[in-house]
């Protein structure tokens, strides 16, 4: 592992206080009958219950803070599916600021509508044939307003990572952590600080059958682009890592596990089943992991990151209640 990474465990503390008062200390859940299917103690970082729905507005809430108050009354912009949409939205209003996001016209509606009650302009552009960055770069110097992007930003990497270390701080040694992994952002952060607090640690990533850029571009050294995956974890239909949070990624994940459309809806019914917790596809996809055998051997203590629960009541019946296969 090289000596100096783009971000570091101190920058996650920074982060950390930083937030503190502002994002919530989210619990850490527990269930016997998990434990007993998987044969492991297992130990859930309920981001589904942060402000927003997700994990997401962490990292939003410590890259706005640090803007200048020049930069804040202009107003900030980025470019997202939904959960990253609505972080930078409210941590602008809570800072004084307006946001405009640019996001895909099939973003989900729950999202979308969160996004503008927050107070954001939304922009909207086809995902299957638009180029995200681009918009989202251009209008921002139209407009003269910072640019906040999802992932590719360390105060948005450090802010993610403080998810790991109050779990740490909470339960104590972890012999494996679950992540799921979209552009990269929040398992970098992750990663950073899990392998800074306990460097024993295996950081494992999942993602969907369908959007494995971060398992090939691992295998491959390198970063890999695939087709605009099409799945119901929508928050991790990413088609390339990004290039700062694979710099990080590539010394710190030590393995990409694989969950397809099936061991997604399962884990989201039995965590709303047995636990009576609601999340949305992305933020499953560590449980299906678990639950379908898909991680490997698992060690006796293992942290997932749930990372997210915004979905809307139609969606998420008919993702529970659609047949496997």
């Amino acid at each position: 592992m090289p000596n100096a990474l783009p971000v570091t465990l101190g920058d996650v503390h920074d982060a950390a206080a930083r937030i503190k008062g502002v994002a919530h200390r989210t619990p850490v859940l527990r269930s016997r009958t998990l434990d007993a299917l998987v044969g492991a103690e297992v130990f859930l970082k309920c981001e589904n219950l942060q402000r927003i729905g997700a994990f997401k507005f962490r990292g939003a809430y410590n890259a706005v803070s640090r803007l200048t108050p020049a930069q804040l009354e202009r107003g900030v912009a980025t470019y997202s599916s939904g959960n990253h949409a609505q972080a930078v939205a409210l941590a602008a209003r809570e800072l004084g600021s307006t946001a405009v996001i640019v996001m895909p016209e099939d973003a989900p509606r729950s999202k979308r509508e969160a996004a503008v009650g927050y107070g954001a302009e939304i922009v909207t552009y086809d995902r299957y044939s638009g180029d995200r960055v681009a918009i989202g770069e251009a209008l921002a110097a139209e407009r003269g307003l910072a640019l906040i992007p999802p992932y590719e930003h360390p105060h948005v990497i450090a802010g993610q990572g403080t998810a790991t270390l109050e779990l740490i701080e909470e339960v104590g040694d972890l012999d494996a952590l679950l992540v799921p992994i979209g552009g990269g952002g929040l398992i970098a952060g992750s990663a950073t600080a899990a392998k800074g607090l306990l460097p024993r640690i295996r950081v494992i990533g999942v993602e969907p059958e369908a959007g494995d850029d971060t398992k090939r571009s691992l295998s491959a050294g390198r970063r890999v682009s695939i087709p605009i995956p099409r799945t119901i974890a929508d928050g991790q239909a990413s088609e390339i890592p990004g290039e700062l949070t694979f710099s990080i990624n590539r010394h710190l994940v030590d393995d990409v596990a694989l969950v397809s459309e099936d061991d997604i809806r399962a884990a989201m019914r039995m965590a709303f089943e047995r636990m009576k917790i609601v999340m949305e596809p992305s933020g499953a996809t560590p449980l299906a992991a678990l639950l379908a055998g898909r991680a490997g051997n698992l060690p006796r203590r293992v942290g997932i990151i749930v990372s997210g629960g915004n979905i809307d009541t139609r969606r998420f019946a008919e993702i529970c209640a659609a047949p496997a296969g």
